[in-house]
């Protein structure tokens, strides 16, 4: 048996998200049919992180072995070819059995990208969220702090979240702006389902000086949804970074920043 891992990157656009859906296109489903296509056999995959409806990806990560083996060219080369143009595989990787996209991942980073303007962008309009209201960074990063650390997200998990618990570890939260645009970056062990897009929502109400800071740490302690604000538009969100321990090969890390060639420090 051969193990393979890819790094992909895609625009959500124009799908109901990563997982297969028997009602809509996907992108795993597209993927998989472009990598049974090359290996003449029916290929299943797994990703590092399922993303939402209109979700992107940047660097996203997974796994799948096959009984056939081919040149490494026609897993790039031939499959980028079989998928849409939305979809793109940039990096292919020899992996053991033991290998797990999911579960051998150590962190998954997300950045969330809004144009901050009076006026929309039409060149951004579908890879941003516009917001057109002067965002107050420094109340929002003031307000990250109550991210930060292992706690209860439940005032953040949608009511779909399948998750057995809602503890997870936050590594990092920040905002910067970068002229027109605020990225909004955030790592952790894992995420529970629209969890970045409803902290987004509700920070963007913090930046915008409809609640103070601390509001923030009232949302976390209350651990009800309904008290935070709508959830952020999936057009902003990007999957920018799998992190695996050292001892493994794989390396998926392509953010904003470094598609605006611009500085990616906090």
């Amino acid at each position: 048996m051969n193990y393979y891992a890819l790094v992909l990157e895609y625009h959500g656009e124009n799908y109901c998200g990563w997982q297969r859906q028997s009602h809509s296109p996907s992108v795993q489903a597209s993927l998989e049919k472009a990598l049974s296509q090359i290996a003449d056999e029916s290929i299943e995959i797994i990703c590092a992180g399922r993303t939402d409806t209109g979700v992107h990806a940047l660097a996203q990560v997974v796994h799948f072995c096959t009984h056939v083996k081919r040149e490494d060219k026609a897993w790039l080369i031939g499959v980028n070819s079989l998928l849409p143009k939305d979809i793109k595989v940039s990096k292919l990787y020899h992996v053991d059995e033991n290998f797990s996209a999911r579960f051998s991942a150590t962190h998954r980073r997300y950045q969330y990208l809004i144009y901050n303007n009076p006026v929309s962008s039409a060149v951004f309009l579908k890879n941003a969220t516009w917001i057109k209201e002067k965002l107050d960074l420094e109340r929002m990063n003031e307000a990250c702090r109550y991210l930060i650390g292992e706690q209860d997200f439940t005032t953040f998990r949608s009511s779909q979240c399948q998750s057995h618990t809602a503890m997870r570890n936050i590594h990092h939260a920040y905002f910067k702006r970068y002229g027109q645009f605020v990225v909004f970056d955030i790592q952790g062990n894992a995420f529970l389902h629209h969890m970045v897009r409803n902290i987004t929502g509700s920070m963007l109400k913090i930046g915008m000086g409809l609640y103070n800071p601390d509001w923030m740490q009232a949302l976390m302690k209350i651990k009800d949804r309904t008290k935070a604000a709508e959830t952020a538009p999936a057009t902003g969100l990007y999957l920018v970074e799998v992190g695996y321990p050292e001892s493994t090969e794989v390396r998926a890390s392509n953010t904003l920043q470094s598609l605006l060639g611009v500085n990616d420090h906090p």
